[in-house]
């Protein structure tokens, strides 16, 4: 059975692990999320426990739009990772799916995503909205979903 919740306090180098072994032995999605979680920059961190074992992971992280009015936070996700043996099962989808609910009861407004747009479309992400964001990683794989009311959603370069 798989549940989804916080990252709980002692959880870091289990996390660590898991994003390294999710991405093929690369450090740098797992260095990425101690540096968030270090820097406090970390709005939600959760994990998926199939029978208490984690084996999923998603951060969601503050960064900044500047709009015509001043910067405005928004939230970037990155990475989500899930151990190779449960990769293809739904872990990753129900992980973003949470994720992104938490994130509108929080009131976010933006959400922004590096990855493969066909993958990502299925949760409202799109190319054509993080057009909106220009920044460092703006491209074919940059995109964004807007929560709640579109014409709320700050615009500006992140």
């Amino acid at each position: 059975m798989l549940t989804i919740g916080p990252e709980a306090p002692g959880e870091a180098g289990i996390i660590h692990r898991l994003n390294t072994v999710a991405f093929d032995g690369r450090t740098e999605e797992a260095d990425l999320v101690d540096a968030l979680r270090d820097s406090g920059e970390l709005l939600v961190s959760l994990v998926a426990r199939s029978d208490g074992e984690v084996v999923g992971h998603i951060a969601f992280s503050r960064l900044v739009v500047d709009t015509a009015d001043g910067p405005v936070g928004g939230v970037a996700l990155a990475p989500v990772g899930v151990l190779p043996e449960f990769q293809d099962a739904g872990v990753g989808s129900v992980l973003i799916n949470t994720g992104l609910e938490m994130l509108a009861d929080l009131n976010e407004q933006v959400v922004l995503v590096v990855g493969n747009p066909a993958y990502y479309a299925r949760f409202g992400f799109s190319t054509a909205v993080g057009k909106r964001y220009p920044s460092r990683h703006s491209g074919p794989s940059f995109m964004a979903l807007v929560l709640g009311e579109p014409s709320a959603a700050p615009i500006g370069p992140v």
